[in-house]
């Protein structure tokens, strides 16, 4: 397990319906619609390296949980290997089999627009902070 600490910004939309992301940076346009958190702890490059190669395994089952304001919201995927995982700023996890820098995990069960109305409005606030969950199954 690997936790990634981030917070919320007041653009947050999280309306994007394949994909879930969070990132390094600190601004959040509104055409940002798969972003729940900025100011990320690190990117894909930064995750552990024995977490990379399972990762890289497409047998793995990838359960990312979003956990912030007393709430959580979790998505399950699976590995990919072909995945880069070297992305400085930005983590995705993706319901496509897409595969670039930023992927983290394919043929998730869940995107952006699944995450609770409740749980958006508390990641709008930038005060908010949240963790991103990565488990490797």
């Amino acid at each position: 397990m690997f936790e990634i600490g981030f917070r919320g910004h007041a653009n947050v939309r999280s309306l994007h319906r394949s994909t879930i992301e969070i990132t390094r940076e600190d601004e959040l346009g509104v055409a940002g619609d798969c972003i729940v958190g900025v100011g990320a702890d690190c990117g894909c490059s930064g995750l552990p390296e024995q977490m990379k190669q399972k990762l890289r395994d497409p047998g793995s089952r990838v359960r990312c949980t979003i956990l912030a304001s007393g709430m959580s919201h979790a998505v399950t995927g699976r590995g990919h290997a072909g995945l880069e995982l070297s992305h400085a700023d930005d983590i995705v996890v993706r319901m496509s089999g897409f595969v670039c820098p930023r992927t983290l995990a394919v043929g998730c069960d869940g995107a952006s627009d699944s995450v609770p109305r409740k749980m958006v409005r508390a990641l709008q606030d930038p005060s908010c902070r949240g963790t991103l969950r990565i488990e490797v199954l």
